[in-house]
């Protein structure tokens, strides 16, 4: 069964409605035991991490089902690099830097879910919401090739990003 894979095919479609519509309804959501803003947006941020984590745990066992055994963690990252974002956001990974002891910086230049925001601090302030699930989605794809790992992710000009993996050791 072929897939369709063009930005504007009906997946691409749909999963660019869901990720935008998730924080949304975080956001929509209150919590009557939340009592402070930080602590509310630091539940939602987490939740969302939470959801995406699932998510990338249950893709990359789709992705990686025809592919032999990663040899090492710098294997396992390029294919991160590379399959699961091509997959997920249509592109690969813009630069790969490593220090060769557990850490990996991504930097995608013009990431696809920041693309249409504007660099205004309105929208600069809202990112961590927008990009606590595609941390999740790395976390949990690097947890299922056996990677336990911390990701985060740094904004400093729209639609730039770096997310950093920390892996931890086994």
């Amino acid at each position: 069964m072929a897939t369709n894979t063009s930005p504007s095919s009906p997946d691409a479609v749909l999963f660019e409605l869901l990720y935008f519509q998730l924080p949304r309804c975080f956001s929509a959501s209150k919590s009557s035991s939340d009592n402070s803003s930080g602590e509310n947006l630091n539940t939602k941020v987490s939740k969302l991490e939470q959801i995406g984590f699932e998510t990338g745990y249950r893709l990359v066992e789709r992705l990686t089902k025809d592919c032999p055994r990663f040899k090492s963690e710098l294997d396992i990252v390029k294919f991160i690099c590379k399959e699961f974002w091509s997959a997920l956001f249509k592109k690969q990974v813009d630069n790969l830097r490593t220090n060769h002891q557990g850490v990996y910086v991504l930097h995608d230049i013009r990431f696809r879910f920041l693309a249409g925001m504007s660099s205004s601090k309105q929208y600069m302030e809202s990112t961590p919401c927008y990009l606590a699930f595609p941390c999740g989605l790395i976390r949990g794809a690097l947890s299922n090739l056996g990677v336990t790992s911390v990701v985060t992710v740094e904004v400093t000009d729209l639609p730039s990003c770096k997310f950093q993996i920390q892996a931890q050791p086994s």
